[in-house]
């Protein structure tokens, strides 16, 4: 029995754990609205920290409108080496002119392959269980305005096991074990934020 021949080049576990911080992803999930219509989410997030450098919502995601996302999520030459997504019609035409004009490689992943984005995925999960699933939204600017408030919440005080249980945006350690903790309503009371007062 011949032994098939190693493909050339590292696996795509590899790639993703040697490029984690010159890469971020980015997908849509879409929202059902109070009067049966969908709205597009648009999420863009960072590899190394699982920080969401960008969310968006639509009625219509087109390339035009995605390639002004990307704009606006890597201002001043922030643009990562490496985007990942998967083979939606809003990632072709201007927005991958644009990305290239960015210097931006654009990897597509496999169809019907989500476990090859699995970051954002993951993400996307996270936002659905916590967020959009306790909701009816009633139009664009209502869900963009609790998704905003959902990312400050996810960037700044949401933990992350992967992060050594600190948050996307580093908090520094509160030393100070002598002051009353207080609770801070987030996302309109879905979530919560702790804080100790000085003493």
């Amino acid at each position: 029995m011949v032994k098939p021949t190693p493909s050339p080049g590292q696996k795509w576990k590899a790639f993703l754990h040697n490029h984690m911080n010159q890469t971020v992803s980015m997908d849509f999930f879409v929202v059902p609205t109070l009067t049966f219509h969908f709205l597009y989410v648009l999420v863009v997030l960072d590899h190394a920290r699982r920080r969401i450098l960008r969310i968006a919502v639509t009625a219509h995601p087109t390339a035009r409108w995605t390639a002004q996302q990307l704009r606006e999520a890597f201002p001043w030459n922030t643009a990562p080496r490496f985007l990942i997504h998967d083979g939606h019609g809003s990632f072709k035409g201007e927005c991958a002119t644009t990305a290239r004009s960015m210097g931006i490689r654009m990897l597509r992943t496999a169809p019907a392959s989500p476990w090859q984005n699995a970051y954002v995925e993951r993400v996307i999960g996270s936002i659905r269980r916590e967020c959009t699933d306790h909701l009816i939204a009633i139009n664009e600017r209502q869900l963009s305005t609790i998704l905003r408030s959902y990312v400050s919440y996810y960037n700044l005080h949401r933990t992350h096991l992967a992060l050594d249980k600190n948050t996307p945006f580093p908090q520094p350690a509160n030393t100070n074990a002598m002051g009353r903790v207080v609770s801070v309503l987030e996302v309109g009371g879905l979530h919560h934020s702790y804080h100790r007062l000085a003493a």
